[in-house]
């Protein structure tokens, strides 16, 4: 299996001679809980996105029509539920955000995962790894270099030999499997953050529970629904060369990438439970309706809706809010959100 050399370059997707190609976007939540006003704040730019009728994200409303599809990642069995996956799925329809086509379980595709493996595993790029979380967690606390993500595992059993393995094995640990790499490096140009270079660590491919893991689910997952646009936080960025290795190995194309900011509390820190009212059905509780929401968001996306827009229907609103939407004018920091002060401002957002 060729792989691509050590230091890579990507665009964001397809020749300059090619015809643009019908975007396909996602919106990939774990259902572990209700989606924050940050989670449905990234649907609702994905879902904006797969409006556009150029590829790179910068032209204007389309007429081809993209597709936008929902996947639920839920490898974890013990915090996933299909509970939650049906609050989440009603909180996107509240806002207009319905997927075209059947939504995707991760639960489900372990076979497709497996098979990837076993491509790899057939080049010699998988090992077993026997370490411990906790020592993983020491291993990844020191200073790696070379731009690896937080947390890069510095392959400590890489070359751990058969006596070894045997050894850990007496013990009772259970093996996880991990990605042979070769310190390859890769750049790509994101739509929001422009221009992200990083190396690749020895990305854990199958945790040692057997589930598969998250970067190499989500790779397989994109190529097989035909994703070829990428929105989610950019908290990911870091991960991304990790999965253009991965595509690059297995002969997948890559897609377009545009990692948005984090939507944070007053504190400054990540949105969360914490914070207070960060849900739809808190924030209806305080009296503020699903549409104040959307035009909230709107604005933190650099679009004030019109009266027009914030007095209609919702599919008026968030097709308005496509029509201007542009990654252009996307503020390029976190948004804070307090839901104090929303719920003041909100007021004038109310259908009259």
């Amino acid at each position: 299996m060729a792989g691509m050399g050590s230091d890579a370059r990507m665009g964001t997707g397809g020749s300059a001679t090619a015809a643009p190609r019908p975007l396909v976007g996602r919106f990939a939540p774990s259902p572990t809980g209700s989606l924050h006003v940050g989670n449905l704040r990234t649907a609702l730019v994905s879902w904006c996105a797969t409006c556009d009728s150029d590829p790179s994200g910068i032209a204007g409303p389309s007429g081809i029509g993209g597709r936008w599809l929902v996947r639920m990642e839920d490898l974890d069995p013990v915090t996933s539920s299909r509970e939650h996956e049906v609050g989440q799925l009603d909180h996107l329809a509240r806002l207009g955000l319905v997927p075209d086509g059947e939504v995707v379980r991760q639960s489900d595709r372990f076979a497709f995962y497996g098979d990837a493996i076993d491509r790899l595993r057939r080049a010699d790029l998988v090992y077993p790894c026997y370490c411990t979380r906790r020592e993983i967690r020491e291993a990844a606390s020191a200073p790696h270099g070379d731009g690896l993500p937080d947390g890069a595992y510095p392959g400590t059993c890489r070359e751990l030999t058969d006596a070894g393995r045997q050894e850990f094995e007496r013990e009772g640990r259970r093996a996880a499997l991990r990605l042979r790499t070769s310190g390859e490096r890769y750049s790509f140009c994101d739509l929001v953050v422009g221009e992200v270079t990083g190396g690749v660590d020895d990305v854990v491919l199958q945790r040692n529970d057997g589930v598969p893991a998250y970067n190499l689910a989500v790779v397989v997952d994109d190529h097989l629904q035909g994703v070829n646009q990428v929105v989610r936080g950019d908290d990911l960025a870091a991960s991304t060369p990790r999965q253009l290795h991965l595509q690059a190995l297995l002969g997948f194309p890559a897609p377009t990438y545009a990692h948005v900011p984090l939507v944070v509390g007053p504190d400054g820190g990540r949105l969360a439970k914490r914070h207070g009212a960060v849900t739809l059905d808190d924030l209806a509780a305080l009296g503020i309706i699903d549409a104040a929401v959307v035009a909230m968001l709107a604005r933190s996306l650099g679009v004030e809706l019109s009266d027009r827009g914030r007095g209609g229907e919702m599919s008026v609103l968030v097709d308005e809010l496509a029509a201007r939407f542009s990654f252009d004018r996307l503020p390029r920091e976190p948004w804070m959100f307090d839901p104090e002060a929303i719920l003041r401002r909100s007021r004038g957002d109310l259908p009259r």
